[in-house]
């Protein structure tokens, strides 16, 4: 049943978020192809962020609060969408989603990677308009160079073992893979708890392909030290302790996934002695998980306002959190599971 309802999902969002929006004046598919030709390649335009408010215009001017609730494309809702879709590919064995993937991965590192007049170094727009034609955010996401790295890397391994082998993210890669190596791993740390969950998701992400494309053990060890400083700030706060209707349950919950992914890392890089060290220090921080848990999982916290105002993607992370395998790419046998997941008590 869940699988059908994952499938049923992944239309829906192609259909809603790969089409213009109904109030801005165009229509059809992102992409400019007919529907014929974009039901095959659904994501080839990119997929819309989907929010309240249509997108800036060109002649409107910024304003960094009313961005946050309008429409256009990010980077790292991309990139999260075309994990999902490989792990639908190794559920289902359905090569379509792969490519989807793929093609998604080629379309946004096309519009969102530029080279900064300043500097002369690559960057990655924070937030494209919904045509991918101009930035509306030029800032960078902190990990968002990261997060494209180990992902296209993930789906470039599985490509390479299917019959989509041919198409390529080599190149796409090699950017990333310069802009990581050009940064120091003090600039990933950070107290939020959402991005240390995400550094230990990339950390797994990078030593389950390691050495398949490149070398990635200075980038792994950069970004173990940077999420181990940044679990020494986030736990110095003890803002676990703090009352449900101050706390946001998504972001805490994300560290939780990013801890079980920590374990998962703990057997995965035996042979890449370097990291260690540096891992079992950051499994002491292992008991946060159970805590933030055991916390959301109580009928009583999950009644604030703050929880029912996001309460979607908290439900998703908390389930997550539960059975965390799904996300990352592993069960018992070292295949993404299919199993139905557990659900929080009512």
């Amino acid at each position: 049943m869940f699988r059908e309802l994952a499938l049923l999902l992944i239309n829906a969002v192609h259909q809603v978020l790969g089409k213009h929006r109904g109030d801005d004046g165009r229509s059809g598919w992102i992409s400019g192809l007919s529907e014929e030709e974009a039901r095959e390649h659904p994501t080839i335009g990119g997929l819309r962020i989907g929010k309240r408010l249509p997108e800036r215009r060109p002649d409107e001017p910024y304003d960094p609060v009313l961005e946050w609730e309008r429409d256009g494309q990010y980077y790292h809702y991309l990139t999260k969408w075309m994990l999902a879709l490989c792990r639908v590919f190794q559920v289902t064995g359905d090569v379509k989603y792969l490519r989807w993937g793929l093609e998604l991965a080629k379309t946004a590192h096309k519009a969102f990677v530029y080279t900064s007049p300043i500097d002369k170094r690559k960057r990655i727009y924070w937030k494209m308009s919904i045509d991918l034609t101009r930035p509306l955010v030029f800032g960078e996401g902190q990990h968002d160079a990261l997060d494209g790295l180990s992902t296209y890397l993930e789906l470039h391994s599985i490509a390479k073992k299917s019959s989509l082998n041919a198409l390529s993210l080599e190149s796409e890669i090699h950017d990333l893979y310069e802009m990581c190596k050009e940064s120091d791993w003090s600039d990933w740390v950070t107290e939020d708890p959402l991005g240390i969950g995400e550094l230990l998701c990339i950390a797994h992400r990078l030593a389950r392909v390691h050495n398949e494309v490149l070398d990635v053990s200075s980038i792994m060890d950069a970004v173990l030290e940077a999420a181990y400083v940044s679990l020494r700030a986030f736990f110095s706060k003890n803002l676990i302790y703090a009352p449900a209707g101050s706390r946001l349950a998504f972001r805490e919950l994300g560290l939780v996934i990013g801890l079980r992914a920590a374990e998962k890392l703990e057997g995965e890089a035996q042979g890449i002695s370097a990291l260690s060290q540096v891992i079992r220090r950051i499994l002491e921080f292992r008991a946060l998980a159970e805590k933030i848990l055991e916390f959301w999982l109580k009928k009583e916290n999950r009644e604030t306002l703050t929880w029912l105002k996001h309460h979607n993607i908290n439900m998703v992370m908390l389930t997550t959190s539960l059975v965390p395998e799904g996300y990352l790419g592993l069960s018992k046998e070292g295949q993404v599971s299919a199993n139905e997941p557990s659900r929080p008590s009512n």
